[in-house]
């Protein structure tokens, strides 16, 4: 590969204008086993590897930009999830993370369940072999058409959103001929401690049916009295990428508080309980997320107890992890194509890649690691700014991180933590080509998702 020189740029720096970091790291090579999947290692060459393959490797017979999936790592971690919870709860998978028939294949076989949210994914699911009972239905404005086609299915719940999907739903099932089991999605007035743009249970937003003023209440009235409707819980997500428990305690007490006024009300114990998912994983190195079972045995204690507290039976507990379970496995390996030194401020390294393929650092300002992969450096660190070769100057994919100064046009970079929401919010911004997403196992790569060609673009384009 190409090691062309050029200005060093900025080596280090105390403080950042703006960002993460606030010093450089010791060591450059170092991969943080935080961010990184679990198989993957730097071998005696200075090269990175991932479940045995060498990335040099994966580069030459897939291309770049990529996405590169640890399945013995995914396995592992749906494994953990749904042991932390054992058999006494529910595991939903959240599919918006990200999905395609492999993943689905995978979540059957590991014995979890799927949440979906769009005929599309429930589309994914059913071809691919999901049980449809083990499938939840979510969505703000579902169509008619997806809200038939899930119930012909026969999935497991449909979690209702407004007071019009509720009379939606039920005649439809009686339409059909039958009895819909469903779950009502409450906004709690959490502020949970995220990015306002995936907080999701403070009133002011498009999510659910409020406890305020009776709403929620009202719902489950209105619920309750339907013929196509059996109604088994109710249903709270606070937001996304959330490290402190604090807002699932105070959720799942206001949401204890609705069952009680449910069974004092109608006289029914309401069996089940869905806490969302939302938990966090390490994006950076600074990042700390909590490990299944604790997550498992914080959410347990705090329904118990608040439902002992009301005089209540323990409902049924579920949650659905996406990015806690995905987000991890993968990372995006990218080329380094031009490098641009602004004297005083950073280097600018661009990749052959970008906001087309994440978004989220232009969307909510993400933070996110990245590493020199193809081989090892001694050079200093430099302050760099990681970033795509859209006509935007928001395609940023690292806004601060540090990079050997000897980086250089065809070394290969790497981006952790690209598992979650990646490929799923993927674009073809300036027609970019969405890339492909590949599982790596013992040693074996293959394709999962293909990448995009210029004749998949043409052929949507029938003008």
């Amino acid at each position: 590969m190409s090691r062309s020189a050029h200005p060093a740029g900025p080596r280090h720096a105390d403080v950042l204008p703006e960002g993460h970091y606030t010093a450089p790291p010791t060591d450059l090579n170092a991969l943080d086993g935080k961010v990184w999947a679990a198989t993957v290692t730097r071998n005696s060459d200075g090269v990175v590897t991932v479940g045995g393959i060498e990335v040099t490797r994966l580069a030459e017979e897939f291309g770049t930009p990529a996405y590169f999936l640890d399945e013995t790592d995914f396995r592992a971690r749906c494994r953990a999830w749904a042991d932390a919870f054992g058999k006494d709860a529910d595991v939903f998978y959240a599919g918006k993370a990200f999905l395609s028939r492999a993943i689905v294949r995978w979540l059957k076989e590991e014995g979890l369940n799927l949440d979906v949210c769009s005929g599309g994914e429930l589309a994914t699911a059913l071809d691919a072999g999901m049980p449809a009972e083990r499938i939840a239905f979510h969505g703000n404005n579902k169509s008619e058409r997806e809200i038939r086609r899930a119930i012909e299915a026969g999935v497991g719940r449909i979690v209702l959103d407004s007071f019009q999907e509720i009379v939606r739903v039920a005649h439809i099932a009686q339409e059909l001929g039958k009895r819909q089991k469903v779950q009502i999605r409450v906004t709690v007035g959490v502020e949970a401690h995220t990015h306002e743009f995936i907080a999701t249970a403070h009133e002011d937003q498009k999510f659910g049916i409020a406890l305020a003023g009776g709403q929620a209440a009202e719902a489950v009235r209105r619920a309750l009295r339907l013929e196509g409707l059996e109604l088994i819980g109710i249903h709270s997500h606070i937001g996304s990428q959330i490290f402190d428990m604090a807002g699932f305690e105070v959720s799942a007490r206001r949401v204890v508080q609705l069952l009680a006024e449910v069974r004092d009300e109608h006289g029914v114990e309401l069996p089940e309980i869905d806490l969302g998912g939302g938990l966090g994983i390490a994006y950076t190195s600074e990042d700390d997320p909590r490990e299944p079972h604790e997550i498992a045995k914080a959410l347990t204690e705090i329904v118990t107890r608040e439902c002992e507290s009301a005089n209540l039976r323990t409902p049924r507990i579920s949650v659905e992890p996406g990015r806690a379970i995905v987000g991890p496995t993968a990372f995006t390996l990218y080329e380094v194509g031009t490098v641009k030194p602004l004297e005083g401020l950073r280097t600018y390294v661009s990749v052959d890649g970008g906001m087309s393929d994440n978004i989220r650092t232009a969307l909510y300002d993400a933070e996110y690691s990245v590493a020199l992969v193809s081989r090892t450096s001694e050079a200093a660190p430099m302050l760099s700014r990681v970033v795509g070769k859209h006509c935007e100057s928001g395609d940023i994919v690292v806004k601060d991180a540090f990079l050997p100064a000897d980086v250089a046009p065809g070394d290969l970079i790497a981006v952790p933590a690209t598992g979650a929401y990646c490929r799923s919010m993927a674009s073809n911004y300036n027609h970019a080509l969405r890339p492909p997403v590949v599982a790596v196992a013992d040693g074996a790569a293959r394709v999962i998702v293909r990448r995009e060609t210029e004749e998949d673009l043409l052929r949507l384009d029938v003008g």
